[in-house]
């Protein structure tokens, strides 16, 4: 029977958002999937911008090559946005990596939790 629990983003301190400092590929790194095949981590992040200009913010699901790797979206200044509305990211030998990078370093804050399900 499979479990469910709740847990930080692996790269926030105690819960606490992760500023994005990268402006281009490879991002800063906000989440480090499993390396467990029956680990599934469904992700919840928000992005808040406390910049005073619109912000440009891409997410790399996974990877940084590939077309479908990249989730394009626009914050406004003072705006906080849902960027990953429970997406899913499965256990590899090598684990998924999430990235994101923003038009201007350390403007945009990431939030957000994982539903962390051991289907094992």
């Amino acid at each position: 029977m499979a479990t469910i629990s709740k847990i930080c983003l692996s790269a926030s301190t105690d819960g606490r958002g992760v500023s994005v400092a990268a402006t281009s590929s490879a991002g800063t790194t906000i989440h480090t999937g499993s390396s467990t095949a029956a680990d599934y981590h469904e992700i919840w992040m928000w992005a808040s911008s406390h910049s005073v200009v619109t912000e440009t913010l891409t997410l790399e699901w996974g990877g940084v090559t590939e077309a479908g790797d990249h989730f394009i979206t626009t914050i406004n200044p003072n705006e906080t946005v849902l960027i990953a509305p429970g997406w899913l990211i499965k256990g590899n030998a090598s684990p998924i990596i999430v990235k994101a990078f923003t038009t201007t370093a350390n403007q945009v804050n990431i939030t957000g939790f994982v539903n962390f399900i051991d289907a094992a």
